[in-house]
C-alpha cells in the first residue's frame, strides 16, 4: 500500500493519463473488435467458417491423420509464444531486481525521459503485467487446442454419421466452436504482444506511449478487418452446411 501511495504521488499526471489511454485503448479495441466481428467480415469470423468446413470434412474421413497433423501445427504457435513470453517475464523480473542499474541504462538511451527508480519500477511492472497476461492467454489456447484434439479423437466413425446428417452437423459445429475459441484466445495473446510495444514507448515519454497505442490499434484494425489475407480468405467457398448468417464487408 505504501508503494502504491508513493507511486501515485511520484508519477506525473502526464504519465497517469498515458497509462489510462493505454488501458482504455487496449480494452476498448478488444470490445470493439468483438462487436464489429459480429456485424462485418473479419479474419476470425472468416476462418471460423473454414474451421467448420474442416470439421465437416473430418467427420467424413475414415482415417483422421491429416486432421491430427493440422491440429499439431496449429498448437505449435501458442506453444512457441508461451515459451518466448516466459523468457521475457524472467528478463523483466531480473530488471526489477536491479532497477538502479536499469535506470542508469535507460537514461543513456536517446530521447528517453529522465525518471526516478520508482517510476522505472512502475513501468517495468506494467510491462510485466502485459506479458503475464499474454502468457496465460497462450497457455490457455494450447489447452483449448488439446480439447479440440479430443473432439476429433472422440468423433464417431463416418458410418455412424452417414445415416444421421443432423448429428454430423451438430458435432462439426461444436468441434469448430472449440477450435474457434482456441484461435480467439491465441489472438488475444498476440494483441498483448502488440500492445507491449506501445508500453515500451513509455520509457521514452508519455506522448510516445499514447502515439504507440494509437498506432497499434490502427495496425490491428487494418489486419483484422481490411487486410489482403482477409480478402483472399473470404473468396473461399462457405461450408456446405454453414447455417450461420455470414457477416458482410462493412467497407473501409
Amino acid at each position: 500500500m505504501d508503494f502504491l501511495l508513493r507511486a501515485f504521488q511520484v508519477l506525473p499526471r502526464a504519465d497517469w493519463l498515458a497509462l489510462a489511454a493505454f488501458v482504455v485503448g487496449w480494452v476498448g479495441y478488444v470490445r470493439f473488435a468483438r462487436w464489429r466481428g459480429t456485424r462485418c467480415r473479419s479474419v476470425l469470423g472468416t476462418t471460423n467458417r473454414i474451421r467448420l468446413a474442416w470439421m465437416l470434412e473430418s467427420t467424413r474421413r475414415e482415417v483422421r491423420i491429416v486432421d491430427s497433423t493440422v491440429l499439431q501445427n496449429l498448437s505449435s504457435a501458442p506453444s512457441f509464444f508461451a515459451s518466448t513470453t516466459i523468457l521475457v517475464i524472467g528478463g523483466l523480473a531480473a530488471a526489477l531486481g536491479a532497477s538502479e542499474k536499469a535506470n542508469e541504462l535507460v537514461q543513456e538511451l536517446p530521447f528517453a525521459a529522465r525518471t526516478s527508480a520508482l517510476v522505472l519500477d512502475l513501468k517495468l511492472l506494467m510491462l510485466l503485467g502485459v506479458y503475464v497476461h499474454a502468457f496465460f492467454r497462450f497457455t490457455w489456447a494450447m489447452r483449448q487446442y488439446t480439447f479440440g484434439a479430443l473432439m476429433i479423437g472422440a468423433a464417431p466413425d463416418r458410418s455412424v454419421f452417414a445415416t444421421d446428417e443432423p448429428a454430423r452437423q451438430a458435432y462439426a459445429e461444436r468441434a469448430a466452436r472449440v477450435m474457434g475459441l482456441a484461435a480467439e484466445t491465441f489472438n488475444d495473446g498476440l494483441r498483448a504482444i502488440y500492445f507491449s510495444f506501445a508500453g515500451l514507448l513509455w520509457f521514452l515519454s508519455p506522448l510516445a506511449m499514447v502515439a504507440g497505442t494509437v498506432g497499434v490499434i490502427w495496425v490491428l484494425y487494418r489486419r483484422e478487418f481490411h487486410s489482403d489475407i482477409l480478402a483472399a480468405l473470404a473468396e473461399a467457398p462457405p461450408a456446405p452446411a454453414d447455417r450461420a448468417q455470414r457477416a458482410g464487408d462493412c467497407g473501409s
